[in-house]
């Protein structure tokens, strides 16, 4: 039975995970009434309907697998995504918050627009699509002000701006910028893209191989060595941190891995992806990651003990000693 629409009420459709975190950060999550798939922050969503579900097997799939059944799709033209459209007609929206930036990370601008086209009740459709930290703002601001929630989301990027003032001010004495790399994706390696880069600098670090503002795309093994970079960041769109530290094991067996600086430090880390790959609020949280693990004895990090772990060589056995201490041992 279809849904009846009063006067007035909000009735939210949000076909991106990030687009979700930012309603419900506008204290918007009674009125959002559909989500995709992905989107399980904060945990209060997802018991929502999901209007859009994966058309890959993505829990079955390794990331060299993945990416390939992914490029096969795109070169097909085949989307990676279903949307319920007999749903969203029922769910009869009033806003459908949505993308035209990325057809791996959410169902893409023209399936959505063919699906809207069908429904009884025209929508009014928010396209979030940043390239930048400015762009993610404004994105909060075009959603506050389209729900009637515009001084809510002026408090919030007020309170985002004023901490990332409070990092940039810990790191004002900091000599020069850690050389970084940040991975998107593992097996094959991809760079950071779009708003990454930006956190990476606004962290104390500098990620030469990063694509602020563009796409990330697929990066040689070589030129990463070439970056010598002194801290490595494993973020994999849509993996926790403790994903991404499952998917490292195949860059131990890389050609001069172990002897990059970031790696003989022991400073390769990986991180929950949804701090990163989702341009909304939990941007400045990555933010704040990426300034501890740069500069730990000037950032403190009191978030959640999950978003990030160390990686260490998985191919490395612990055995006691005569004395009883653990030391490594190459297994």
């Amino acid at each position: 039975m279809k849904a009846t629409l009063t006067s007035g009420e909000l009735r939210l459709v949000s076909l991106l995970p990030s687009a979700t975190e930012m309603a419900c950060a506008l204290g918007l999550i009674d009125q959002l009434l559909g989500v995709t798939h992905c989107c399980d922050y904060p945990p209060g969503i997802r018991s929502k309907p999901q209007v859009v579900h994966s058309n890959l097997p993505t829990h079955e799939l390794g990331s060299s697998e993945l990416d390939a059944r992914v490029r096969i799709a795109l070169s097909r033209g085949e989307s990676l995504y279903h949307l319920d459209e007999q749903l969203l007609d029922q769910l009869a929206p009033t806003h459908v918050l949505t993308q035209d930036l990325c057809q791996v990370g959410a169902a893409s601008g023209t399936e959505v627009s063919r699906a809207l086209n069908t429904l009884r009740h025209q929508p009014q459709v928010l396209f979030m699509s940043p390239h930048s930290l400015s762009d993610i703002q404004e994105n909060l601001r075009d959603l506050g002000r389209a729900t009637g929630r515009l001084e809510e989301a002026g408090n919030q990027i007020a309170s985002w701006q004023s901490r990332l003032r409070a990092v940039a001010s810990r790191l004002s004495t900091v000599s020069r910028p850690l050389r970084v790399f940040c991975a998107e994706w593992v097996e094959p390696i991809y760079c950071s893209g779009h708003w990454v880069p930006e956190m990476v600098e606004m962290a104390g670090g500098i990620d030469p191989l990063g694509r602020k503002g563009a796409d990330s795309i697929r990066v040689d093994w070589e030129a990463v060595r070439a970056a010598e970079p002194e801290v490595i960041v494993l973020m994999p769109c849509g993996y926790d941190a403790h994903q991404a530290q499952q998917q490292a094991v195949s860059l131990w067996k890389l050609p001069g891995w172990s002897e990059l600086s970031a790696v003989r430090n022991r400073r390769v880390f990986a991180v929950d992806g949804g701090y990163f790959s989702r341009p909304g609020p939990r941007v400045i949280d990555g933010t704040e990651i990426l300034a501890h693990l740069f500069h730990p004895d000037r950032i403190p990090w009191r978030g959640s003990a999950d978003a990030f772990v160390r990686i260490e060589n998985p191919f490395q056995s612990r055995i006691p000693d005569s004395a009883g201490r653990v030391q490594m041992e190459e297994s």
